[in-house]
């Protein structure tokens, strides 16, 4: 097997369409009746958080190919000390090859250094795969946030200083 050069870098708004067609390629994998058409623009959403000064949104690439994209920052309605994982994706041809845990171990590097004390995301109910890969990463059910009856996420929590 040949080996490919993986680097891990910020995303630049020449990304955006790429990273809006593989954030789409991942989030089918768990709607088995196709994603729904809620009327998000998700080509206006990635521009935005590639653009926005207090987050991050970073990329794994390979050779010349963006294969994984995480996006995170604090909301305004977090704790100062608390990072939010907003999007995680790897490209579905790529799944288990190892891409996943690199990006989130840099995600994880990012937050240390950036004095983060936690991180939070939500997660379809649906999206076992992502749930199993969150939990062997170290992510556990958030306490503030259980689960309500209707809703179609499940909340997890992740302690960035090995609390």
């Amino acid at each position: 097997m040949t080996h490919v050069n993986r680097v891990i870098r910020e995303a630049v708004p020449a990304d955006v369409e790429t990273v809006a067609a593989l954030h789409a390629r991942a989030r089918a994998t768990y709607y088995p009746d196709g994603i729904p058409q809620d009327g998000t623009d998700w080509l206006a959403n990635w521009r935005s958080a590639i653009e926005r000064p207090e987050g991050r949104v970073l990329c794994a690439v390979e050779g010349d190919r963006i294969v994984a994209v995480a996006s995170f920052r604090t909301p305004p309605d977090a704790p100062a000390d608390t990072v939010k994982l907003f999007q995680f994706h790897v490209d579905p041809d790529r799944w288990r090859g190892g891409i996943g845990t690199a990006l989130h171990a840099e995600c994880v590097e990012r937050w240390r250094a950036g004095g983060r004390a936690a991180a939070v995301l939500d997660v379809h109910v649906d999206n076992r795969r992502a749930q199993a890969f969150y939990a062997r990463q170290g992510w556990v059910p958030d306490p503030e946030n259980p689960p309500a009856e209707d809703d179609h996420h499940l909340y997890l929590r992740f302690f960035v200083k090995g609390e």
